[in-house]
């Protein structure tokens, strides 16, 4: 199983307690199944701060919250040949947002659920199948 990346917060306070207590930083980070360099950060930023809650970052803020997205991947998965647009027109009317259609395939692709493209093609009439399996027939070696 690969180490985890980030820790929640009752974890980190375990692992601060551990530390405290004088356990090794390896054995801790085995203990919660992470790199021991989380926790060697993890007390880098408690020692700083006096606090192992995250820090706000900058960065751009996200256009939905938590709800909206389990609305999209509500629907996504309780339709399944939908689209991304339609369910950005479900989510303007149900929450009166305005999302652009590429926030809908990232919310999806953060679940693991891939928007697929319907098939566009002309589909053949019998009389054209008819035609080709002559022609391939003829042509056969």
């Amino acid at each position: 199983m690969p180490p985890r990346l980030h820790l929640n917060l009752v974890d980190r306070g375990r692992a601060l307690a551990w530390v405290q207590e004088g356990i090794r930083l390896r054995e801790i980070a085995a203990r919660l199944g992470c790199s021991h360099s989380i926790i060697v950060r993890l007390q880098q930023r408690f020692l700083a701060t006096g606090s192992v809650e995250t820090r706000p970052r900058s960065g751009r803020p996200r256009s939905t919250t938590q709800r909206q997205d389990r609305y999209i991947t509500h629907q996504a998965l309780q339709i399944r040949t939908t689209t991304a647009s339609t369910i950005r027109r479900r989510l303007g009317v149900a929450t009166n947002t305005d999302i652009n259609e590429q926030t809908v395939l990232n919310r999806l692709h953060d679940q693991t659920l891939h928007a697929r493209r319907q098939l566009g093609r002309i589909l053949l009439t019998p009389r054209h199948m008819m035609a080709r399996l002559a022609w391939s027939t003829r042509h056969l070696r």
